[in-house]
């Protein structure tokens, strides 16, 4: 039966690497050294993260012969994903694929859902393997409520939206005594922060992961009575998890 296995990338996206077995299991790199058939959210950055493992354990073939399909951009304006079919047919032939997203584990906040979601209709084998995931981590560190969570995405750039969107989820938090996870892109990290200070209530707290796994990476919590007192500084490029509970 072949495998789809689900590799787990760095989080250093835009970042000075780290060492790669400092943050991923020496049998994850092996394995990733092993795999001929690749899909990638971005074929510059699964070269990036190969070349990477090549340093710790030889690739099975050089990087340029290695075959690395693309997973087409989602659709934005309502219409149905594109089929994922086309790039399994190694998986169809019989042979192992690894599936990588541009930063942490694939397909959670992430396309490659659909390439696990064919995979099972081929009827093949989903392996997966052990990794950095920068919502598990900034939960784990954040001291709010780890038996109830819910990852909400990406805030509305709109101003008026995003409002709304925080209210609505404060009112969840507080309802079902549920953790409120969401990321954005790190040059609106500052934007995010001031929405959260301005439209949260001043004892919900709120957390802020930034740059996990890195040498400069912290987090703290607060509550937002208390952030608005000595709000964060933000590093240039350094990608952020923001959490809350009413």
């Amino acid at each position: 039966m072949p495998r789809l296995l689900l590799m787990p990338n760095t989080l250093d996206l835009g970042c000075e690497p780290v060492a790669l077995d400092e943050v991923l299991p020496q049998g994850v790199i092996k394995q990733a050294a092993q795999l001929e058939y690749w899909v990638a959210e971005d074929a510059k950055s699964a070269r990036a993260f190969l070349k990477r493992v090549n340093e710790q354990e030889p690739l099975c073939k050089p990087l340029q012969s290695l075959s690395i399909q693309v997973l087409p951009k989602p659709p934005k304006d309502g219409r149905a994903a594109p089929s994922v079919e086309p790039l399994l047919q190694a998986l169809q032939q019989g042979h192992d694929m690894g599936l990588m997203s541009e930063a942490g584990l694939p397909a959670v906040a992430d396309p490659g859902s659909l390439v696990v979601a064919q995979a099972h209709r081929l009827g093949a084998t989903v392996v997966p393997l052990s990794g950095p995931n920068s919502m598990v981590l900034a939960l784990a560190a954040s001291g709010l409520q780890g038996q109830s969570f819910a990852f909400v995405g990406y805030l509305p750039q709109d101003t008026t939206l995003r409002a709304a969107r925080l209210r609505d989820l404060q009112a969840r938090s507080q309802r079902d005594n549920q953790t409120q996870l969401l990321i954005e892109t790190p040059y609106r990290n500052e934007a995010v922060m001031t929405a959260l200070l301005q439209h949260l209530k001043p004892h919900t707290r709120v957390s802020v992961a930034c740059g996990l796994t890195l040498p400069q990476g912290w987090c703290r919590t607060h509550t937002v009575q208390q952030w608005r007192q000595n709000p964060p500084a933000f590093e240039k490029g350094l990608p952020a998890v923001f959490g809350f509970l009413a």
